[in-house]
């Protein structure tokens, strides 16, 4: 199935709306708890998700919807919209303007539309399948990155990654960093960081633990703008997908990132690592 302009519209609209839920709460009482799993939730995060939630069931109510903090609803269309009103709400909660709003339309499971929208700055990537990618209203571009050493990788927190993963991504980071420890990683950004990949500003992210509210967004806007999503063992992100996430800018990059991920000194890290997740 095609993405249509009405499609389009209906994303915008519901980023509309998203933000204008948010920007209230930014740098102020949001009404901040903890939930069960121990991140944080808002007011904002809930307010925003639940006006996206009512356009929806007005404009759309046979499709399907995920939503981080409302959970799934079915629907009749093979269509779903995947929701994360705050992407990065810790850096929200500390007045970091980097978190994002998610929202993907995904087709039997592939992701076909993408938008991550940052309310504070007003920074907004639009990603469709078959389409260059939008970064407020003009088209984004990758970067080339013309060797791994020396790259710029980002990542949300090293605390993020299993036991398991985190010997895969320090092998990675080991095979950029080269000869120059100081020339480590960016941390923090969620969601951010894959726009400002899209942008030309960051040549790779690595993530996992993540989500299909989480990454689903992410994968039109990267690809559109030239880049590649994958997860750790080089195949395309799906609904089924166990949240192991890589984005290269410079897809001629790709086999060396996979190499650098597998490259573990000890065989038995290799053994229980990111094979396992598949």
């Amino acid at each position: 199935m095609a993405v249509h302009h009405s499609d389009i519209e209906l994303a915008l609209k519901l980023a509309d709306a998203a933000g204008a839920a948010i920007r209230p709460y930014f740098r102020r009482d949001m009404g901040l708890e903890m939930k069960a799993d121990k991140s944080p939730v808002t007011l904002a995060d809930r307010e925003a998700e639940a006006a996206m939630r009512r356009i929806l069931e007005a404009e759309r109510s046979g499709d399907g919807i995920h939503g981080e903090e409302y959970g799934v609803k079915d629907g009749v269309t093979g269509r779903q919209w995947v929701l994360d009103p705050i992407d990065g709400t810790r850096s929200f909660t500390v007045g970091r303007p980097i978190f994002g709003t998610l929202i993907a339309l995904v087709e039997n499971g592939w992701p076909v539309l993408g938008i991550i929208d940052q309310p504070i700055g007003r920074e907004r990537w639009l990603g469709v399948t078959g389409r260059p990618t939008l970064f407020n209203g003009q088209p984004a571009r990758t970067r080339a990155c013309a060797a791994l050493e020396g790259a710029t990788i980002a990542t949300t927190s090293p605390h993020l990654f299993d036991d398991d993963d985190v010997p895969h991504y320090m092998a990675l980071v080991a095979a950029i960093s080269g000869n120059s420890p100081r020339q480590g990683p960016v941390y923090g950004g969620d969601c951010y960081n894959y726009g400002l990949l899209a942008s030309g500003h960051i040549d790779m992210v690595c993530e996992a633990g993540l989500q299909l509210h989480d990454f689903a967004a992410l994968v039109p806007v990267v690809e559109g703008a030239g880049g590649r999503m994958c997860d750790w063992n080089g195949d395309p992100l799906t609904a089924d997908s166990a949240g192991h996430v890589l984005a290269i800018g410079d897809p001629a990059r790709t086999e060396e990132v996979l190499e650098a991920l597998r490259n573990v000194p000890h065989q038995h890290d290799h053994d229980h690592g990111h094979h396992d997740h598949g």
